[in-house]
This record gives structure tokens, C-alpha cells and sequence, in this order.
């Protein structure tokens, strides 16, 4: 069966994090700069605290009439994200994506973030997979 692991492998485990002190200005420059759609919030050790998305910035900043050079992250991130094992099943992640309506997953293994995974790394491995298997399953018609 599939993993959150097996994503990993492919991906990789580059985590892109901001510090839960810094300013949803600075927060936006990172998501622009790596074209991401979510930062992992750590406080100074390194230790997971909370996720923040675009979404939050559109719906915690921007509707709500707060500057984003003013606003810190710790005050509108996901203070508690969900987050899966590595050895969590991609189907099982894509339930819980569409259940509590998230883009994102942080991966933590022994009290350790190793990883991040999204909604369209999902998508990407289920669809290669399902290449890979059509390419086999031709050939050996084929042969």
C-alpha cells in the first residue's frame, strides 16, 4: 500500500518554514518567492507550532482590514494543524484533505517534523502511478 513515505522518497524532504514571530508580510514574500501555498510555523528551536496558508492571509488579513506588515503569523495561523505519520496511507490522507478541508500536511515522525505534503503532491504520485501501471498493463497486451 502506498505512504505518505513514498511521497517523500520522490519529493524530497525540503521543508519551507517561517518563524512564528515574523509578519505575514514577510510570510507572503517566502509563498511568493518558493511558489508554495503553505509555510510550516516553527518557534526558535525549530519546534512545529502551526501552519499558515494563503488562505489565512486572505481570510484572517485582507477581509478582516489588518496590514500584513503588522500582523504576526502566530496570530492568524493554524496553531493546531493536523499532521500524518510517514507510514500514514495516501488514501487515508486524501479522507482526511477532503473531511477537514486542507491543503496540507505536515509529517512528523518521533516528535520530528520530516516533511510536507499537499493536496497536489497527492495527485501528482496517484497519477504517475496510475501512468506507470496503464504503460504495464499495455505492454503486456502488446507482448
Amino acid at each position: 500500500m502506498d505512504t505518505v513515505r513514498n511521497i517523500l522518497q520522490l519529493k524530497g524532504n525540503l521543508i519551507y518554514t517561517i518563524c512564528i514571530t515574523c509578519t505575514v508580510y514577510e510570510a507572503l514574500e517566502l509563498l511568493e518567492e518558493k511558489n508554495l501555498g503553505a509555510l510550516v510555523v516553527v518557534d526558535e528551536i525549530g519546534k512545529l507550532e502551526g501552519l499558515f496558508t494563503e488562505r489565512d492571509y486572505a481570510r484572517k488579513v485582507v477581509l478582516k482590514g489588518r496590514s500584513s506588515k503588522e500582523t504576526l503569523v502566530r496570530d492568524i495561523m493554524i496553531d493546531s494543524p493536523v499532521f500524518v505519520a510517514p507510514d500514514t496511507k495516501i488514501e487515508d490522507c486524501m479522507q482526511l484533505m477532503t473531511n477537514k478541508f486542507i491543503r496540507h500536511l505536515p509529517v512528523m515522525e518521533n516528535d520530528k517534523l520530516i516533511g510536507i505534503i499537499s493536496i497536489g503532491d497527492i495527485v501528482k504520485y496517484v497519477n504517475d502511478n496510475k501512468d506507470f501501471i496503464i504503460k504495464n498493463l499495455e505492454h503486456y497486451i502488446v507482448s
